[in-house]
């Protein structure tokens, strides 16, 4: 009895020993599991704030980029370049006259004065002002740098580039001073001579595009965005 007595007592308090050493465990374990819910949601929560960090990094990178490349993307290639700039003054150049937000874009044949470096802006002169000017005299203008197109050289035909046919291009229109969007009929190097053959918008006669005849100096590529 006595024997029996001491091992129901022992076993009692192995079961006890063992419940309390469970239950201990049990709630490590569910400790431990809450901690590494909490670290993974912490650690989802870390990735999607980093990724949309680096999203937001990269698309003002982008837009920066664009930015910075649409600015220089109007210029043509000669006009990156201040001491090239400074080059035109007394040079004839067509002329963007009108605000970026005007409706419409009014390109004419200026004559460069004078081209500041510090405010990378040139002063140029319309020496042949339409009659619809409110001033019979000539007019000067301060416009930026990609407001100013050069013309190819006159008398350096290989100056000039190939527009092939159908392309669109600025034009000065024959016997005016003003330049319009124009389409290429035919290059002046495949045609042999100093002239572009082009059907000029909103120039319809008896309803068709008359072709005419412009000096390959006084063709420029037509700029991105063009209102007309």
């Amino acid at each position: 009895m006595e024997i029996r007595a001491a091992y129901n007592y022992e076993n009692h308090d192995l079961e006890v020993l063992t419940s309390q050493t469970y239950n201990s465990l049990a709630r490590v374990l569910l400790y431990s599991i809450r901690l590494i819910k909490q670290s993974y949601a912490n650690m989802k929560i870390k990735i999607r704030t980093n990724m949309w960090k680096d999203l937001w990094k990269g698309n003002e990178q982008k837009r920066k980029r664009v930015k910075t490349e649409s600015d220089i993307s109007r210029l043509t290639p000669s006009m990156r370049n201040l001491e090239t700039c400074a080059s035109l003054k007394g040079e004839q150049v067509a002329a963007r006259v009108t605000p970026r937000n005007a409706d419409k874009d009014e390109w004419f044949v200026v004559k460069v004065i004078h081209f500041d470096k510090e405010s990378k802006e040139f002063e140029v002169l319309d020496e042949e002002p339409g009659d619809d000017e409110e001033s019979s005299g000539q007019r000067q203008y301060k416009l930026p740098m990609g407001n100013i197109i050069p013309f190819p050289k006159s008398n350096d035909p290989s100056s000039a580039l190939d527009f092939p046919p159908g392309k669109h291009v600025l034009a000065v229109y024959p016997g005016t001073t003003a330049l319009y969007k124009a389409t290429v009929v035919q290059g002046h190097r495949r045609r042999k001579t100093e002239d572009y053959l082009l059907e000029f918008d909103d120039d319809e006669e008896d309803g068709s595009l008359p072709q005419r005849t412009v000096p390959f100096h006084k063709v420029v590529p037509l700029p991105e965005g063009h209102r007309q």
